[in-house]
């Protein structure tokens, strides 16, 4: 059973989302209504200020719940009771589909394949035992990245990986691996500090912990995908534009922070306390609904940095003389990327991995899932 916090929650809570499309600053969009379970406790979440519209829902999403789940068989990947509750109320089709509404199929069964495989990554480490025991840690996120780097997978994990990998990568220009590869690894790597700090006994501070969450919250990877179905390789000079990496850090810092706010239940019974809402209460000395209130208001301040971002970007494009087929491709990010905070921001109203903290079970194992093993 989830810890009770603070005051006690209705069974309907309301997330007000302010969605205005660019050039409509007055046109409010319906609000969004998050049902959660009477048993949970807790707290009301703030409104929240949304600026962006939904690009809708990719129309493929049921076949790809579907090739999830029977590429998971395929690749060995037998999840345990517990494991495929979780999974089904985790629903990685929706947030791809949000995320990548016009996706073509094969683009977005790919994609949801990885946050298939991400999801069960996460889940291992944040409540399984080798989130607690650093070495073990260690030598799990070693294997990955090194079969990302090419060694020999053993074991299903490392197998579907290897596939993923492959099905992705082969048909990329080398600065697109190389950023890719780079946000992978940092994510995986995410894992591993968390795990130390949880033995050494530390939490980090929240300016700190910001600059973590930019990679654990795994959105970097799914920011280079997004170039495949757009059709588009930014070169090294584009990505290294101020206003461009602004912008990929804006997007970022959105999706883990609502995603914090959404998930603190779920993570404050697993004892989990790597979340920027515990720690906004732990700095702040506040209340958790102070707490929650204020990272609401944090959550708004991230949404204008990505319009200031944009704005910005167009200026460097400008002022840097920038080719019209890249120029076309930056463009392409900025109407994009609107969409895809957005979809993020709807995928955690709706999915009962963050709408039902209730439903959390503890995880009691002393050794890693099956699939991770060799």
């Amino acid at each position: 059973m989830a810890r009770t916090y603070g005051r006690p929650a209705a069974a309907l809570r309301r997330v007000r989302a302010h969605a205005r499309s660019p050039g409509m600053r007055g046109a409010h969009r319906p609000s969004v209504l998050i049902r959660r379970g009477a048993a949970m406790s807790q707290i009301t979440l703030p409104a929240f200020h949304m600026p962006f519209a939904s690009a809708g829902c990719n129309p493929g999403l049921e076949k790809t719940r579907e090739a999830a789940w029977e590429w998971a068989e395929a690749e060995g990947l037998i999840l345990s009771v517990p494991a495929r509750r979780k999974m089904i109320r985790t629903r990685p089709e929706l947030w791809i589909s949000l995320i990548f509404p016009k996706a073509s199929q094969h683009h977005l069964d790919l994609f949801c394949q990885w946050l298939f495989w991400a999801f069960l990554v996460d889940d291992e480490f944040d409540d399984g035992p080798a989130g607690r025991d650093p070495l073990m840690c260690e030598a799990a996120i070693t294997r990955l990245v090194d079969v990302f780097d090419g060694a020999a997978p053993r074991g299903p994990m490392e197998q579907a990986l290897a596939g993923l990998r492959e099905r992705t990568c082969r048909d990329r220009s080398p600065q697109w691996n190389r950023q890719f590869r780079r946000d992978t690894a940092a994510w995986l790597w995410t894992y591993y500090a968390e795990a130390v700090e949880r033995a050494a006994g530390q939490v980090p501070s929240r300016s700190d912990f910001v600059k973590h969450r930019r990679d654990s919250v795994a959105m970097q990877p799914f920011l280079d995908l997004h170039e495949i179905t757009a059709g588009i390789d930014l070169p090294d000079s584009a990505r290294s534009l101020p206003a461009y990496i602004a912008l990929r850090n804006a997007v970022t810092d959105h999706s883990g922070l609502c995603n914090d706010i959404c998930s603190f239940e779920k993570e404050a019974a697993l004892g989990y306390e790597h979340n920027a809402v515990r720690l906004i209460q732990r700095d702040r000395g506040s209340t958790l609904q102070e707490a929650v209130d204020e990272a609401g208001i944090q959550l708004a301040r991230i949404a204008e940095r990505v319009m200031r971002a944009e704005k910005e970007l167009i200026e460097e494009i400008d002022a840097a003389g920038i080719s019209a087929s890249t120029r076309a491709a930056l463009e392409r990010c900025v109407q994009d990327y609107r969409g895809l905070v957005r979809g993020d921001f709807d995928y955690h109203a709706r999915a009962e991995r963050y709408t039902r903290p209730d439903l959390v079970e503890l995880d009691a194992r002393n050794s890693m899932s099956q699939y991770f093993a060799a």
